[in-house]
């Protein structure tokens, strides 16, 4: 009996990525605290302080506090969680209609394959910053719309991957046989060749969160992206505009740039493991 299983020969060679589990690690640490912190500290992200506006960091607050005495730890663990939502929610839109959509094009071909393939060239010949500020201008900002804005325009990666395997799959003999047994396109698509996409699909996740998070960043930056009350990682660098902030007063703005940078990096890394996780070939090197 060989004692080596695919979940130990998959993680085996995520962990031979040497950046990898640390990414992992940090990653989860990043969203733990995110998520957990500010119940634990006991802090109120929205509580108005003007007599403690624009302290340093001390013990009574350990990451300073802005202009309106909001405790800057709490207010920044509070706008990871939007941002990771963000992250995670544009990339789910995103791989659920690349996902269909590359699917069909690449299972049926033809004129539905053409149509849809030159819909992914059109949306991905765009600049993708002019078009993110343009939808945010037109329909609106806030959570769920940036959101809906970067998911809708982050599908064509992933439906590009999911037609390649698609068309290598179907030509394959347990599809032949499925379709001698009677099994219908449907059925074909949904027990057979769709759950075959998973590695490409989860290997996107890691570059689709990465580009989700910078995106909203840039447009909470440009004041596009999440409005106030709610706070992201993007919306409190957006305060450094001013200079006498930028300079004076770095702690409002430098530890959210700073863990945006750190969960790039660390979603990055756990990127490159998946790669090597799902490459067979990886054992050859």
């Amino acid at each position: 009996m060989n004692s080596s299983s695919p979940a130990r020969t998959t993680w085996r060679r995520f962990t031979s990525h040497r950046l990898a589990l640390p990414g992992l690690l940090v990653f989860s640490v990043v969203t733990l605290a995110c998520v957990m912190a500010p119940w634990l500290l006991q802090l109120d992200p929205n509580a108005i302080d003007l007599g403690a506006a624009l302290q340093a960091p001390s013990t009574a607050h350990w990451l300073g506090t802005d202009q309106t005495g909001h405790d800057m730890l709490a207010r920044t663990l509070v706008a990871g969680r939007i941002s990771l939502l963000v992250g995670v929610c544009s990339v789910l839109l995103a791989i659920v209609v690349g996902a269909l959509l590359g699917g069909l094009a690449g299972y049926f071909g033809g004129w539905i394959d053409n149509l849809i393939m030159r819909c992914v060239d059109v949306v991905m010949t765009f600049p993708t910053i002019i078009v993110l500020m343009t939808l945010a201008a037109v329909i609106g900002s806030g959570t769920g719309k940036t959101i809906v804005i970067i998911g809708l325009l982050s599908w064509p990666l992933v439906g590009r991957l999911v037609r390649a395997r698609i068309l290598t799959l179907r030509e394959m003999e347990f599809v032949a046989a499925a379709r001698l047994f009677g099994a219908g396109h449907w059925y074909l698509m949904r027990r057979h060749l769709l759950p075959n996409t998973g590695d490409v699909v989860l290997v996107f996740s890691s570059l689709g969160f990465v580009t989700a998070i910078m995106a909203e960043a840039g447009l909470s930056f440009l004041g596009l992206g999440v409005q106030m009350p709610d706070a992201s990682w993007g919306s409190l660098i957006s305060i450094a505009r001013e200079s006498a902030v930028l300079q004076q007063y770095p702690w409002i703005w430098l530890p959210s740039g700073c863990l945006i940078v750190l969960t790039a990096l660390s979603v990055s890394f756990m990127g490159e493991g998946l790669r090597l996780a799902f490459d067979p070939k990886s054992d050859r090197k």
